[in-house]
């Protein structure tokens, strides 16, 4: 059982210092001098263009700022009301699987929105997590992007909870045109947070097995290689 530190931001972090402060962490992780962790927290609003993005799917230049990101897949959107989740894992010892790895946080995401009352799932061809409207279409409400550099994850999850979701469209979110977005206030859930940070701690264990925690307990009781997804 391996040792991983759970951690609260309660203020919006700047990206660029978010993207600093996990690059020094993953480092020490892969040296042995710090534990593996999991980050909470929101951003400003922007949005992120990961390795695989077109230049022709940011909509509105100037909107918003953007920002170019070492993590696979495309344009992403982050801002006050959506749960960032960055999660700096040891690959190596967890096994070198991206693709299961990737898996593993969809249905991660997907257990933690079942807790709130929201259904969310899978679609081959398109990464992240969707909810099936009334009419049968399928807007995203989490989006995955990640990153592996000697075998230690960072980036990880975005989940709306209630973001302004008229940002979207500045972009095509992911590149994917033809779906929408949607939020758990969109989808008539008031959790907050708070509610959607308890749920992915009770339901973390379920998916990456049990750890010891540093200081307070999650839940009760080389060459950088890039996921080649769609954000």
């Amino acid at each position: 059982m391996g040792t991983l530190e759970w951690q609260v931001s309660g203020e919006p972090v700047p990206y660029p210092e978010a993207v600093a402060a996990m690059e020094r962490r993953a480092a020490a992780i892969r040296a042995g001098t710090a534990p593996e962790l999991i980050w909470l927290l929101e951003h400003p609003a922007l949005y992120t263009a990961g390795t695989g993005t077109d230049e022709s799917e940011l909509l509105l230049p100037g909107f918003l700022p953007v920002y170019r990101a070492g993590r696979g897949g495309k344009l992403t959107y982050h801002g006050p009301g959506q749960r960032v989740v960055y999660v700096m894992l040891d690959l190596e010892r967890r096994g070198r699987d991206l693709r299961r790895f990737v898996r593993n946080l969809e249905d991660w995401t997907i257990r933690a929105l079942a807790r709130l009352g929201v259904a969310g799932e899978c679609r081959a061809g398109r990464v992240g997590v969707w909810v099936v409207q009334p009419d049968a279409s399928e807007r995203k409400i989490a989006a995955i992007g990640v990153r592996v550099r000697r075998w230690v994850s960072y980036h990880g999850v975005s989940i709306n909870v209630a973001p302004d979701l008229d940002h979207y469209r500045g972009i095509v979110p992911c590149g994917i045109d033809g779906h929408g977005v949607t939020s758990l206030h969109a989808e008539g859930v008031g959790a907050d947070l708070a509610a959607l940070d308890a749920a992915l701690a009770a339901t973390f264990i379920e998916i990456f097995g049990p750890f010891s925690a540093p200081g307070a307990a999650p839940a009760p009781a080389g060459s950088a290689a890039v996921a080649p997804l769609e954000g």
